[in-house]
């Protein structure tokens, strides 16, 4: 353990990292006393450099149900080095440099879904272009100039409501790039300068859609739904309706929420309920499934995080069973270790960050950094 920082306030989002800054959003209060917050940490020392608080103006969703379960500051942000933007919900779309600064912001809107579970999904960058994907504030994924924040595009649609995940850039070829995402019930891919949808895949992913789809060579793989949750797949390269043209549909293995890694060509999870299980890419077997061990206690999910692959190892964050460090083989689930940060009592529903030799492990109130 190199270093640990006590947190203002909770959240579910990723710390990302750019030199040697730490950036991480975190919440406080509620209702129309709400504060969301990004924080600059020293990668090296822990230490908290400034923290900038943003209020939202009017009620939140209310803290009962399943929004409990992540809370209000679940959108991770994404920095070009130069500035930081933040996703923050209702309380909108937020620019700052790396003094601290806010150097732009944009209102989403105070719309919510019929399940009221706050918003979740992360902003991207791709050129000039900052794409936020505020389907339950505005049922549409935005375009924004990077620069000062004016609107480019707006890709509606009512699939938007009750989707948490990110899209991916795909390059599809030298001439061609497209923005991927995945909403209820539909595949997207949108051309990244218009915002126009260039192809859609219709599939049985009923409910919601919480996770971020893998791009493998030219494989597109997402898993998600609910109550019915499947694994699809579908190549990339096409226009208009491409719903005849996934190469499977399966319900097992596949999960909810968290989203796989590639090692060596084939894809390795850790699913929302505990079961990992590996796979090749475009095809729909399993090479194999089992139960994760040695998690006790705790109610729900025993996963949030999805795992992170780093010097050749999977490292799977549970929710509050410690991390479980897992070697990639064909051969079988082989967990190598499983380390539980001892005096924290709190959920760990952030995916981890590496950087440097580094591990950056978030919980609900505090950020670790692990390394050599």
């Amino acid at each position: 353990m190199k270093w640990t920082t006590e947190l203002p306030g909770e959240g579910s989002s990723s710390p990302i990292v750019s030199g040697d800054s730490v950036f991480l959003t975190s919440y406080t209060g509620d209702g129309e006393s709400m504060m969301r917050h990004l924080i600059k940490i020293d990668l090296n020392s822990g230490e908290i450099e400034w923290q900038k608080s943003v209020g939202v103006g009017f009620p939140e969703d209310p803290a009962d149900g399943f929004i409990t379960e992540h809370g209000y500051a679940s959108n991770t942000p994404v920095t070009d080095g130069e500035k930081v933007y933040c996703f923050f919900g209702k309380a909108g779309v937020y620019a700052f440099d790396f003094e601290g600064n806010e150097v732009w912001s944009v209102e989403t809107g105070p719309q919510y879904s019929q399940k009221r579970w706050g918003s979740a999904s992360s902003p991207i960058l791709y050129e000039d272009k900052l794409i936020v994907p505020a389907g339950d504030e505005m049922r549409a994924i935005i375009a924004l100039d990077k620069a000062d924040g004016s609107p480019i595009w707006k890709a509606e649609g009512t699939s938007m409501e009750q989707t948490y995940g990110t899209p991916i850039v795909v390059k599809v070829d030298d001439e061609r790039t497209d923005i991927v995402f995945a909403s209820t019930q539909e595949w997207w891919g949108l051309n990244p300068d218009t915002g126009k949808l260039r192809w859609f895949a219709e599939y049985n992913l009923p409910g919601n859609m919480s996770n971020t789809s893998h791009l493998s060579g030219d494989i597109l793989t997402i898993s998600g739904g609910f109550p019915r949750t499947a694994r699809v797949a579908l190549k990339v390269g096409g226009k208009g309706d491409l719903t005849g043209e996934l190469l499977y549909d399966t319900q097992k293995p596949a999960t909810y929420m968290t989203a796989p890694v590639e090692h060596k060509g084939t894809l390795y999870w850790v699913s929302d309920s505990g079961i990992a299980a590996a796979a090749k890419p475009g095809e729909e077997d399993a090479i194999w499934e089992e139960r994760v061990p040695g998690l006790e206690g705790g109610k729900g999910k025993p996963f949030y995080a999805s795992p992170v692959l780093a010097d050749g190892k999977i490292y799977a964050v549970s929710r509050s069973n410690g991390t479980f460090v897992i070697e990639p083989s064909s051969d079988g689930l082989k967990v190598l270790a499983q380390n539980k940060i001892e005096g924290d009592d709190t959920i760990f529903n952030a995916t981890p960050a590496v950087s440097g030799g580094k591990l950056l492990i978030r919980s609900q109130n505090r950020l670790y950094c692990i390394g050599e």
